[in-house]
């Protein structure tokens, strides 16, 4: 056909799947972003905004119809969590642009939370498998959890005051009428007991903002940390508070860290749990499993 130029470069199909509201902030000037820094010799990019909960699962699904290999969630942790459901079940590849205002998971990779930075190492394509988990059959990839967390994230949902000062005011105000849960746990087939103020199965190590509940998780370790955070008394708050943002969780007596792969949580009502810090509504009793090196991730 064009016997004298040079064969075509196929470019790679790579759709930005962007939440307008994550982290309190607004995020017009993203698609002007991407498209000066994202290199168009090798990639074909399109831009897709999500306007509910739940769109960013139908966005990925419709495009990994039209040939798409590589989604990118451009938010924060919960962003990450409907894009990357979708990127695991049909094998594709996922890229972050960490826009929320924890970025948990971001940060367990070393994603930079340079917006220029983050869009420029998706240019040097280099992948690597880490681990997912599933909780009663909804994946996760950073931290899920009951307790005080799972609380705090149904409420932190109604509050119209997004980003990180509005999570921290909410915090302080419902931390104080909080009461512990009796829970009993199989680990691997061991069975623990424990009243808890906050249960979180960690796939990485952190909440976000470098607030670490498991310093020593890692997502290719094939395990899941079981933190117990214990029941306490409100003049410890500030202690609980350093012992995580000094990453000595594994060492406090505030905090019991158990790993395994499969986890049975029963606990004596229906309530709020979450999932990559999204709200949800669960029974009982609650199944854990890990899946080791699952999903295809754009790191550094």
């Amino acid at each position: 056909m064009y016997p004298h130029s040079k064969a075509l470069q196929v470019k790679i199909n790579i759709l930005f799947v962007i939440n307008p509201i994550s982290g309190g902030k607004a995020k017009l000037r993203i698609p002007a972003l991407i498209d000066k820094y994202l290199d168009k010799e090798k990639f074909n990019a399109n831009f897709r905004l999500t306007e509910h909960i739940g769109h960013a699962s139908e966005i990925v699904e419709e495009a990994i119809a039209k040939n798409f290999d590589i989604i990118v969630a451009a938010g924060g942790d919960g962003t990450i969590n409907e894009v990357a459901g979708k990127v695991l079940e049909h094998k594709k590849i996922l890229g972050i642009l960490p826009l929320g205002s924890g970025n948990g998971l971001a940060r367990f990779l070393n994603i930079p939370q340079n917006l220029k930075e983050a869009i420029l190492l998706i240019n040097q394509l280099k992948t690597d498998k880490i681990d997912s988990a599933y909780f009663n059959n909804k994946s996760f990839f950073n931290l899920a959890g009951l307790g005080f967390d799972a609380h705090l994230s149904a409420a932190f949902s109604k509050d119209k005051k997004r980003g990180l000062t509005g999570y921290l005011k909410l915090s302080l105000r419902e931390v104080f009428n909080y009461k512990g849960e009796s829970y009993i746990l199989n680990i691997d087939g061991v069975e623990y007991r424990r009243k808890a103020f906050a249960l979180t199965i960690a796939n990485s190590s952190q909440y976000g903002n470098n607030v670490y509940i498991a310093p020593n998780a890692s997502v290719k370790d094939g395990l899941l940390d079981v933190c117990i955070i214990k029941p306490f008394s409100m003049l410890k708050l500030p202690v609980l508070s350093y012992v995580m943002l000094k990453g000595t969780a594994e060492t406090s007596d505030m905090i019991e860290i158990i790993k395994g792969k499969s986890i049975k949580i029963y606990r004596e009502h229906d309530g709020p749990v979450h999932v990559d810090g999204e709200p949800l509504q669960m029974g009982k009793e609650v199944e854990i499993n890990i899946n080791p090196l699952s999903l295809e991730v754009i790191v550094p």
